[in-house]
């Protein structure tokens, strides 16, 4: 049953539009190679190299939303195919990357960050309405996801630790300006604020998640990171868990009964929390959770392998009530990814080959 609803779901990875490379490509592509190991199937394998490898050689110039490519999966990609442009792909997209500027020594996700008015009925305040006019950079916690498992991952392929070094600097970075002292993170920081914006977004909290996993899953035993960096995971784990309906399910804005059904959270959580509990960063209050949570993503995923009620890309607002608004009922990465990765950790109890 585990393995015909996981064909489906990464099957539907597969026929999404990609557009080299948008936010969310990350948990994507990570999906389909997790899909292609758990299963011994290689069809959505060779679907992210080809990808990959026709995007290495065109790659240069880079672009801004190339901060967004799925870089760990380059790197695992690499790990399975041996392929030297891939390898080079990722080394070129890493040297781009690191010339970016930084915010408190994180990478600027934007040099002018795409603020928008709000969904829903309210209005930007007076001073919202001259960010909006004229917005500064910013540092986002998708990125979480994006550069420090990635940067950690090519050194250990490479076997440069400036690399490793980088990358766990960086997710140390994301924690000290995004994670509140709830353990929540909020969604972005604007360079020159002293606040940060977008408090207890649902599937944020996920791309912190995964995204701490990664680096905890790549970075050496003894790294001087390490301690910091788990402290800050299970803290995150710590106060997503009793925010958790009795469904299994987050709301949009976790605790906010008032912001509505959303699904992705809960697949990123069941995701996130059976890989902790796997790798002894969690305990079984977080193994019960991940249960409720992958029940109810598997509920609200129909006979396609299509996960629904998942909302589109929140891009970014200083208005709290915006991430309460945002559409539901979309067929995006940011879906389908995490609930495949958490298929795969089910099926790694199992016995599957998933490594």
């Amino acid at each position: 049953m585990l393995t015909q609803t996981l064909r489906r779901v990464a099957d539907q990875l597969i026929r999404l539009p990609y557009k080299t490379w948008s936010f969310g490509d990350s948990v994507g592509f990570e999906g389909m190679v997790s899909a292609s190991r758990a299963l011994a199937e290689d069809r959505w394998l060779r679907f992210a190299h080809g990808f990959v490898r026709a995007w290495a050689t065109r790659a240069e110039p880079y672009v801004r939303l190339d901060c967004t490519a799925p870089g760990l999966a380059m790197v695992q990609l690499f790990r399975v195919t041996e392929d030297p442009l891939v390898r080079d792909g990722a080394l070129g997209l890493a040297r781009y990357l690191v010339t970016r500027p930084r915010i408190g020594g994180v990478f600027a996700t934007w040099e002018h960050s795409p603020l928008q008015n709000p969904y829903g009925p309210d209005a930007l305040t007076a001073p919202e309405l001259v960010l909006l006019a004229d917005p500064p950079a910013g540092v986002f916690v998708d990125c979480l996801h994006f550069d420090p498992p990635f940067l950690v991952a090519l050194g250990a392929v490479t076997g440069d630790p400036a690399w490793v070094d980088e990358g766990a600097r960086q997710a140390v970075g994301y924690v000290r300006l995004l994670q509140t002292e709830s353990g929540l993170f909020d969604h972005f920081v604007l360079e020159g604020s002293e606040r940060t914006y977008g408090p207890r977004w649902g599937r944020g909290q996920g791309w912190a998640l995964l995204g701490l996993l990664d680096v905890l899953d790549e970075l050496p035993r003894g790294h001087a990171c390490r301690r910091q960096l788990a402290d800050s995971l299970s803290r995150l784990i710590a106060a997503m868990i009793p925010l958790q309906r009795e469904d299994g399910h987050w709301h949009a804005v976790v605790g906010d009964v008032n912001s509505g059904d959303e699904t992705s959270t809960a697949a990123f959580m069941a995701a996130g929390f059976l890989r902790a509990t796997r790798c002894g960063l969690a305990g079984d209050e977080a193994r019960v959770a991940a249960e409720r949570a992958l029940g109810a993503a598997l509920a609200s995923t129909d006979e396609q392998g299509i996960l629904k009620g998942v909302s589109a890309a929140v891009n970014a607002c200083t208005t709290p009530s915006h991430y309460a608004h945002v559409p539901r009922g979309f067929v995006v990465p940011w879906g389908q990814g995490p609930l495949a990765l958490a298929l795969v950790e089910r099926l790694r109890e199992e016995g599957a080959p998933t490594r």
